[in-house]
């Protein structure tokens, strides 16, 4: 007998370790891994409010399923947490930092991962691909995908439903985590959708009333009973308008209480054994059993930093930065022009849009998670005679490449692109650090990108990019606080002098954030006696004439930047400068191509050698001084 005191959690090693559990020990391991949640998340920040929802789905989708046999798809993998606990990774004490777990799911890690790419609205692609694979092969076992309410607004996930539907012969169950909730209330049809299957409850009840009923009046009753089976479709359309998932020729299973574990494994076994694809329907609360979060009610703790775990509240109180500053200015742009709107992808709050929808409820828009659609909207938008904003992760934008090019640039719809953790993010790892805008941006014509240093740049530049009305512009920043604003010694009309030194044939072209890191540098070269430039545009492309003119008076030049080196702002400087004939020796750092580990951001643009001492030994090299 297990002594009272120990903890079931220590006991779960691999997920067949749930199956040894009693009923009762179920609800005692839930109760264990929410504190474990809550003291672990508390002390390094993470997402926090999707994994108290998912406790006793995460131990359901163990016991029923045979991990890593049958495959568990998440989307999105920030709701992955306690399947992490579950699979002998229990160790949160470094999550999202150098070394330790990962914030969403790692090959790197452990076998049960499948999909490591964070963003969402993918796992019924990747699902259909290896469904479709193994059964081609002869293997037997099921592909699950987990998949939120929130990323079924994304287009992505119904063209793989679609496909789905097509192919009846394979074991593949839909878990739809319905929780109301993207980062904040899920909108559009499907939401209203899914809020009607909740309330389904006169379809089921008639239905097994007429089962019940005609099934006991013997031969006759049972041939009415067929035949209002034959029907049920349309028994279902009349009591539950629009079941969308069984018009596509899916079986629906739900809603089930995602907090009701026997409920939860005599579902899944169903549609595990229904050998077909299913969608199963799964009600949850974002936050559940931490009243700090329950009560948040714009995003139920999401996403949090290091808080206090008592009281939810944070250790370190947030500080003014990009997204307010951005927020800030935009409200004040709104009152003096009515014709500004913003849209959003699901992501009102994170991306600074929150204080104008509460000014201004009838111009902002939130399309849910669909980037692609939220593109051509603003394209619209633009072509109706507003000035549509939207403001969207960087990393997110990659989405809407396609409809940035074809849609609104080769419309020269003047639609602004407020881009939001734009170059290195550091903690959330590879797929969220917004180091590809600037190299796609490179690529659009007519597409003018300006990268602020500071909030007083930024404030500038989204001012006239709103009064821009021949063709798309983007705006830049990164995550985190501002930098403190830098003098400026001479300015020129596409650029400041941040640092200027008579005499000087070297000079340091920055690009955004940086610029603080560059002048750092030129102000240790100053001491040295080595001269050199700070040179920081805040509009980049296309690139201004000007200042190739003005480059071409140094004899060695520094692009520096937080954006990809290939195809970035550094070497399309170097293509604009080689067809004027500028014999000026240039020389471009960034970030490599490569997929960067999570880790800090500072410690990341050290290592990449984006630091004050590698512009240092740039510029001694370029004065042949060791």
């Amino acid at each position: 007998m297990r002594e009272a005191s120990s903890s079931l959690l220590e006991t779960i090693n691999d997920p067949k370790d749930l199956n040894k559990l009693t009923a009762a020990e179920l609800v005692h391991l839930a109760q264990e891994i929410r504190s474990k949640l809550i003291n672990s998340v508390a002390k390094t920040g993470g997402h926090l409010g999707p994994n108290l929802g998912v406790v006793e789905l995460s131990i359901a989708l163990h016991r029923v399923f045979d991990s890593p046999n049958d495959l568990l798809i998440w989307d999105t993998g920030h709701q992955a947490y306690v399947h992490k606990m579950l699979t002998g990774r229990q160790d949160f004490s470094h999550l999202r930092q150098c070394g330790g777990l990962s914030g969403y799911p790692s090959r790197a890690e452990s076998e049960h991962d499948v999909v490591e790419n964070s963003h969402a609205s993918t796992s019924l692609s990747w699902a259909d691909g290896i469904s479709l694979e193994q059964q081609r092969q002869g293997k037997k076992n099921t592909v699950v995908a987990i998949i939120g309410d929130g990323a079924l607004t994304g287009g992505m996930a119904w063209e793989a439903l679609n496909n789905i539907a097509e192919r009846q012969d394979r074991s593949l169950v839909v878990v739809v985590n319905d929780n109301g909730r993207s980062y904040e209330p899920t909108i559009g049809g499907m939401a209203h959708h899914l809020a009607g299957l909740r309330t389904s409850e006169g379809y089921e009840k008639t239905t097994a009333w007429a089962k019940r009923t005609l099934l006991s009046m013997g031969d006759p009753g049972k041939a009415a009973y067929e035949a209002l089976h034959a029907v049920k479709t349309g028994l279902k359309d009349i009591v539950v308008p629009q079941v969308l998932f069984e018009d596509l020729g899916l079986k629906y299973l739900g809603p089930v209480d995602g907090h009701d574990s026997m409920a939860l494994e005599y579902t899944l076994e169903r549609a595990k054994e229904y050998g077909r694809p299913v969608i199963v329907h799964v009600i949850t609360e974002k936050g559940r059993g931490y009243s700090p979060a329950e009560e948040h009610i714009s995003d139920r703790f999401h996403a949090v930093g290091k808080i206090h775990p008592e009281t939810g509240l944070p250790v370190v109180p947030e500080r003014f930065g990009w997204t307010a500053a951005f927020a800030e200015k935009l409200l004040d742009i709104g009152k003096k022009n009515p014709n500004v709107v913003a849209l959003t992808a699901a992501m009102k709050e994170p991306v600074g849009l929150k204080p104008f929808a509460r000014q201004y409820p009838n111009r902002v828009y939130d399309v849910g998670i669909a980037e692609q659609h939220a593109v051509t909207a603003a394209a619209g938008m633009a072509f109706a005679g507003a000035h549509p904003v939207f403001a969207v992760y960087a990393s997110f934008l990659n989405r809407g490449f396609d409809q940035l090019l074809m849609d609104t640039a080769l419309h020269k719809a003047p639609v602004t692109f407020v881009l939001d953790r734009a170059g290195v993010t550091g903690d959330d790892g590879a797929s969220h650090n917004g180091m590809w805008d600037l190299s796609l941006a490179t690529m659009i014509p007519g597409l003018k990108t300006a990268v602020p240093r500071d909030g007083a740049t930024l404030g500038k530049a989204l001012e006239e990019a709103v009064q821009y009305q021949d063709g798309p512009t983007l705006i830049r920043y990164p995550k985190g606080e501002l930098p403190p604003e830098l003098a400026v010694v001479e300015s020129e009309k596409e650029f400041d002098f941040l640092v200027k030194s008579p005499g000087s044939s070297t000079a340091i072209l920055v690009f955004g954030s940086l610029a603080n890191v560059a002048v750092e540098a030129a102000l240790f070269a100053k001491d040295e006696d080595i001269p050199v430039d700070v040179i920081s545009p805040t509009w980049v492309l296309p690139v201004e004439p000007n200042l190739l003119k003005t480059l071409a008076n140094y004899d060695h030049v520094l692009c520096v930047e937080d954006g990809l080196e290939n195809g970035g702002l550094g070497a399309e400087v170097l293509l604009q400068a080689s067809k004027m004939g500028i014999a000026t020796q240039f020389q471009v750092r960034g970030v490599p191509k490569q997929f960067l580990a999570q880790n800090k951001r500072e410690q990341i643009l050290e290592d990449l050698g984006l630091s004050v001492s590698e512009m240092l030994k740039f510029v001694r090299r370029s004065q042949n001084i060791k």
